[in-house]
């Protein structure tokens, strides 16, 4: 059987990459366990293309102890070169340091705020940005909500979260709604897609 849904334009054939596409990116997160693994995954995907770090998902999932920060804030020297000899995630030093930062970040908003969810969704005003691109090339890459987003970030000493990395975490975590008006996700609610 075909399927004969009209999808954005980012979006292969492959049924990892529609899966994702049509049942999570865009989809409303106010999990911090889930918003922890996104924020790591979109720094991870500084410079590469999202399909890349999608295929290699579960192997961050088991490298990184499912994405507890308690645990990621805890890595050693040891930890981190049994990560760089792990050819099922991205080998860059900077990233995984920056995973690691970025989990005692994590951690210090969460003591702040109650929780990273009450943190970030504030930049929103706790309700998704609802837009109408008609075509890829209308989608920004950076808006002034994720720079300054991004400047909030790096201040409570996160990194790799450029407004870039910051509005791409946005898209995949229904801060913002981008999926295009020609695309049957378009306007759909969280429950009509899970």
């Amino acid at each position: 059987m075909t399927d004969l849904l009209t999808r954005c334009g980012w979006v292969n054939d492959d049924p990892l990459y529609i899966e994702y596409h049509d049942r999570e990116w865009g989809v409303p997160v106010h999990d911090d366990h889930a918003l922890f693994e996104r924020l790591v995954l979109e720094g991870a995907q500084a410079g590469l293309s999202w399909y890349t770090i999608l295929r290699k998902r579960e192997h961050y999932r088991e490298a990184f102890d499912r994405f507890d920060p308690a645990k990621v804030a805890k890595y050693d020297e040891n930890k981190i070169e049994e990560l760089m000899a792990n050819s099922g995630i991205v080998r860059n030093r900077l990233k995984i340091n920056s995973a690691i930062r970025n989990a005692n970040a994590f951690l210090r908003v969460q003591e702040q705020f109650g929780s990273f969810d009450e943190y970030i969704w504030r930049f929103v005003g706790g309700n998704p940005i609802r837009n109408s691109w008609q075509k890829l090339s209308d989608v920004p890459a950076t808006t002034p909500i994720s720079e300054a987003m991004s400047k909030d970030l790096k201040k409570r000493g996160f990194t790799f979260v450029g407004p870039t990395i910051c509005y791409a975490m946005m898209q995949a975590t229904g801060m913002v709604q981008d999926h295009l008006t020609s695309c049957f996700c378009h306007g759909e609610t969280a429950v009509s897609r899970n």
